[in-house]
């Protein structure tokens, strides 16, 4: 046998010794062994197989030195994995601590969305079958371990004591809880499955506009000559931006619009103030000002009665003069940004096009990576833009208006009778008394307007609650003149049926009664059975299509689908709200803002030469004061105090639907289990105000 000469060995003749090397290849975290077998392998059976199998021995004591210091690799990087999953257990525990010792609850918010009653109404009726559900768990628990197997002879063998009680509970919930439970259950499945069928289409329908790369149109060329740019298509353009106390986002979108690429002398912006606090007013006012010097076409508007709210504003601007001089409005809330060019790729689609009321952009988002919150929120926006706007404006020349981002023909306004303030989702209705009167809609996919989305839940659960009471309201208030207007019976069964009916009654009804009431029960009253399909596979179907329109969300697919499913509660109490008129309905809260966007914008113009940041056009704002005025705003913004708060709806689901994944390991339910455990737990982050902005 040849001597060791060192750690990795060789013969005494000098011949490097060949056994079997192991290569490690480091160059990705997954730690991967190849083995390489000797090219002289043949040599080796030559040699002896004396020799041979010393090489061989030697080798295999190499490769397991090398293959230990690998997996101790290994081991060091899965504590380290351990050690975050530890670490943020540990902070998530102390937050959840640090919002019970605060005691902040959703009823102590001010003047929020929801109605007190209703409220109050709603939380007792959820703490009565969480209630009815722990009793009904100790009962099912006392059973198990006693060992009252009572299912099958309940209803024929004469039981004394204690288990003649639970057999009565047996026989009456076989024979009266059970038929009822699975007939609600039943129904749900079926608006369940219209609804994914629904959505399917939908998603086919965007797919073969993609295939076929359908989008709008010009009628004609709209573009200016090469030779005289001032020959092209450019109407008188009305440019309005409506704000209510949003001084952390009013310098962008004034600098955005003064911005657009458009004949200074074919357009005015209006800023259209409803702020009640005197500070916002002059800081705004100032801001026009500047504008003002700098040669901009623009004006400042304020009201000092709110009436009618976002409605009443844009209704009390259209009543001045000076605008039966335009022929055309385009309306940006205050977070929105509009791209120089928007003017140019909108404006164009109403020449010689006489029936077309309303081209729409899409929204994109600048703080879409904030957090958790912001991510699932992109999630369905994207969906709604991609493939509900997208697919409603190419087969029906009908969709409901954002809101903003939308340049409308003041003609279709005027005719559709103007802008009312009857709901609190004034957009939807312009867009439905338009479509009433004949007037066609364009969705325009590839134009964006940035804007921002709300970080906090408690800022985008009031606005999930105006924007889902909303809809009931002008339902309620339109219905009679769906029936009795001129279009086509197609279009009224779209409008009755699809757009009101199923996507706005249906989905958020049977989302919180399937789910969030109809399963837990099911694990109590086990003789009604809701199946595996209806709990997994389609709802997961159904959360793969909502994200295909935006890819790298991918990996938040399940925290997804159990978010849908928490907001579920939000808004079915808010659809109930509007339905029938409860409480604050007609109540219009401000989604706050953080003003992210506008603070990127200033520190990437501030860093630009000062020759340079004038070239965006003619006329720019004095940025040493506008950073000045952002730090003003940040020191406001660090003296007005936040706070997380505690749901208590949502607290009380969490434990209603614990206690039933709890009640299904007696009937070793495994997919029931999994959805409610997990969906108990998406209640209790969400209750404990844990998923979106966090404040220390």
């Amino acid at each position: 046998m040849a001597p060791w000469t060192g750690l990795w060995g060789g013969r005494a003749g000098g011949d490097a010794y060949r056994g079997t090397p192991v290569v490690v290849k480091m160059e990705n975290p997954n730690w991967s062994i190849s083995e390489i077998s000797p090219e002289d392998d043949d040599e080796d059976f030559l040699v002896g197989a004396g020799a041979a199998g010393a090489r061989r021995k030697g080798g295999r004591g190499k490769n397991a030195k090398q293959i230990t210091w690998v997996l101790l690799l290994k081991a060091h990087r899965a504590a380290g994995c351990l050690a975050s999953l530890a670490s943020a257990a540990v902070a998530l525990g102390a937050a959840a601590r640090r919002r019970v010792a605060d005691g902040r609850t959703d009823a102590d918010a001010g003047a929020g969305a929801e109605s007190p009653v209703l409220r109050s109404r709603f939380y007792a009726f959820i703490k009565a079958f969480l209630v009815l559900s722990m009793l009904l768990l100790a009962v099912e628990l006392a059973a198990h371990f006693n060992g009252w197997n009572l299912a099958a002879s309940a209803l024929a063998l004469p039981i004394i004591g204690v288990e003649s009680l639970y057999g009565s509970w047996l026989r009456l919930r076989a024979a009266y809880l059970a038929p009822l439970l699975q007939f609600l259950t039943d129904a749900c499945v079926v608006l369940f499955l219209i609804q994914s069928a629904d959505r399917l289409i939908q998603c086919l329908g965007c797919f073969y506009i993609n295939l076929k790369r359908i989008k709008p149109k010009l009628k004609s060329s709209a573009l200016p000559d090469a030779e005289d740019p001032d020959a092209g298509y450019y109407p008188m353009v009305l440019v309005q931006i409506p704000m209510c106390n949003e001084k952390e986002v009013y310098q962008q979108s004034i600098a955005a619009v003064c911005n657009l690429d458009w004949p200074r002398s074919n357009f005015l912006v209006q800023v259209l103030d409803d702020s009640d606090d005197p500070t916002t007013q002059s800081l705004i006012r100032d801001e026009v000002a500047k504008w003002q010097q700098n040669g901009a076409r623009i004006l400042y508007r304020h009201r000092v009665l709110r009436d009618g709210y976002k409605a009443g504003n844009l209704k009390s601007a259209m009543g001045c003069s000076y605008v039966k001089d335009y022929e055309f409005v385009a309306i940006f809330d205050a977070d929105f940004q509009p791209n120089p060019d928007f003017l140019k790729r909108s404006v164009p689609h109403f020449k010689d096009n006489d029936e077309l009321g309303l081209v729409q952009a899409r929204w994109s988002f600048v703080n879409k990576d904030e957090n958790l919150l912001t991510r699932l929120q992109n999630i369905n926006l994207c969906f709604h833009f991609e493939v509900e706007q997208q697919v409603n404006g190419v087969f029906l020349n009908f969709f409901g208006f954002n809101g903003t981002a939308g340049v409308w023909r003041i003609k279709a306004l005027e005719d559709s009778g103007g802008w009312m303030e009857r709901t609190t989702v004034e957009d939807m209705d312009i867009a439905v008394r338009a479509h009433l009167h004949g007037w066609k809609f364009i969705f325009l996919n590839d134009v964006e307007c940035q804007c921002e989305l709300p970080e906090s839940y408690e800022a985008y659960r009031k606005q999930q609650h105006r924007w889902h009471s909303g809809p009931m309201q002008l339902f309620r208030l339109c219905l009679p003149d769906i029936i009795k207007s001129k279009i086509s019976v197609w279009k009224k069964a779209n409008l009755i049926f699809l757009f009101f009916l199923l996507r706005k009654l249906i989905l958020p009804f049977y989302s919180f009664t399937l789910f969030c009431i109809i399963l837990p029960m099911t694990m109590f009253v086990p003789e009604a059975e809701l199946p595996d399909w209806v709990v997994c596979y389609i709802p997961a179907l159904m959360s793969l299509l909502n994200i295909l329109p935006s890819p790298k969300s991918f990996p938040f697919i399940i925290p997804y689908l159990l978010f849908e499913n928490t907001m579920s509660v939000t808004k079915f109490n808010a659809m109930i709200s509007g339905l029938f008129q409860l409480g604050s309905a007609y109540e219009w809260v401000v989604t706050k803002k953080s003003g992210r966007s506008s603070e990127g914008d200033l520190i990437a113009l501030a860093v630009l030469p000062k020759e340079l940041r004038h070239q965006r056009t003619g006329s720019a704002p004095n940025l040493d004061a506008m950073l000045k005025d952002q730090s003003g705003l940040e020191k406001d913004a660090r003296k007005k105090k936040k706070h997380n708060r505690i749901y208590k709806k949502e607290l009380a689901l969490s434990l209603l639907l614990l206690t039933a994944a709890a009640r299904s390991l007696l009937t070793k339910q495994g997919i029931h289990f999994y959805f409610l455990l997990f969906q108990g737990i998406s209640f209790l982050l969400v209750g404990l105000d844990l998923i979106g902005e966090q404040v220390e």
